[in-house]
């Protein structure tokens, strides 16, 4: 059975797959920092309600599989856990404040990607099966 979330007003499935690196790929990922970047992370995906599913640090990189509560966008959610684990990170650790220059411990950017159940034709196939009297293009409106 599929696993549902829910808030005051919804019922919702939402997982992405997260991926962001550190600056120039460097692996600075490793013992003490490494548990830490899982702390952080934990802590900042609590405060916003999102349940992590995996997750993976690496030496220069983090893997995540969350579910995201529908009021969280993925930029504010990769907001929070870039910025908050990279100030923590540079603040706690003398050696990667030099080492990354400029307050920038990750790289710009992250990738997302969308998981489930369902597939994108399945989706397409249940709505084009609705009953509808009003069609344009792509787009049905149910008139009865």
């Amino acid at each position: 059975m599929q696993h549902y979330r829910r808030t005051s007003h919804s019922l919702y499935d939402i997982k992405y797959h997260l991926v962001w690196i550190t600056k120039y790929r460097k692996p600075a990922l490793h013992g003490e920092v490494a548990q830490r970047v899982r702390e952080l992370i934990r802590r900042e995906c609590q405060k916003l309600d999102v349940e992590i599913i995996k997750g993976h640090v690496a030496k220069d990189h983090v893997h995540l599989l969350v579910s995201v509560p529908p009021k969280v966008s993925v930029s504010k959610l990769m907001q929070h856990l870039k910025g908050k684990t990279s100030y923590k990170l540079q603040h706690e650790y003398r050696r990667l404040r030099r080492e990354f220059w400029g307050r920038h411990l990750w790289a710009r950017g992250y990738f997302c990607a969308t998981t489930g159940n369902v597939t994108d034709e399945a989706v397409a196939a249940y709505i084009e099966q609705q009953q509808s009297s009003d069609r344009d293009g792509d787009f049905t409106v149910e008139t009865e």
